[in-house]
């Protein structure tokens, strides 16, 4: 995707790619409704599509593709670029979601976890792997999200898939938590990679931090804040646009 020229005429109908730095604990869907407002009001209109490409968690932060119009057909295509990611890690504990969502339900031995341990697991994880998804995730079973029947206490059966790990590096490294960078494929759920390192260790592993840098040719650079993406929607020149078009 080509840098976006805030100053340029904007044509929502047509459609619109926008990078969006998402914040700590917001939903993919509450950057979509705020976008969503924003661009409903400035077009004068009641409904609009507005959609993203790629959800994050609510406790990770980073970039978020968001998409209008007609460019909301692009978003499967938008969604298969490579994403980069920075990830901590803390090792010795584990959560039932393999993150800060849920309490730490089981404690284990970090002793033994040197650097050269951690860097020789992490070269296990490069290349084709095979990964369960988190039962808090959005994975469908029985035609609803797994999540919800993981947070009523029902056992979720979900089958692994195969992703790819292309670069997996160790930035930073204690026995209690290391921080990652991971360029991997579409699908891939860092948090069921905490918990797959954490047990390749001996030990236990959940998230604690999770930074999505790049999807594609997407920087976190070329992001806006939400707020800066309002403005942006709110003060931009318009396209000219017949009204049967915005209308529809």
């Amino acid at each position: 995707m080509q840098e976006m020229d805030i100053s340029a005429k904007k044509d929502f109908v047509e459609g619109e790619i926008l990078a969006v730095d998402k914040p700590l604990g917001w939903t993919s869907f509450d950057v979509v409704k705020r976008l969503r407002g924003a661009v409903l009001r400035r077009l004068g209109v009641k409904r609009f599509k507005v959609g993203h490409a790629g959800t994050l968690d609510p406790l990770a932060t980073g970039v978020m593709i968001v998409v209008t119009g007609k460019a909301t057909k692009l978003i499967e295509q938008l969604q298969s670029g490579v994403k980069e990611y920075v990830a901590t890690i803390a090792l010795g504990a584990t959560t039932p979601s393999f993150d800060l969502e849920t309490e730490i339900d089981a404690r284990f031995p970090v002793e033994h976890i040197t650097r050269e341990l951690v860097e020789q697991v992490l070269e296990r994880f490069k290349g084709r792997i095979e990964q369960i998804p988190p039962q808090y995730s959005a994975c469908k079973v029985d035609g609803k999200r797994a999540y919800e029947k993981a947070r009523k206490g029902q056992s979720v059966d979900l089958k692994a898939k195969t992703l790819v790990i292309d670069e997996i590096d160790l930035t930073e490294y204690s026995r209690e938590s290391i921080t990652i960078r991971v360029v991997c494929s579409k699908g891939t759920y860092i948090r069921a990679l905490a918990r797959d390192i954490g047990q390749a260790l001996g030990s236990g592993g959940h998230l604690t931090a999770l930074r999505r840098t790049r999807v594609g040719e997407v920087g976190i650079d070329d992001c806006m804040t939400v707020d800066g993406a309002v403005e942006m929607i709110r003060d931009a020149e318009l396209a000219e646009q017949p009204d049967a078009a915005i209308k529809q």
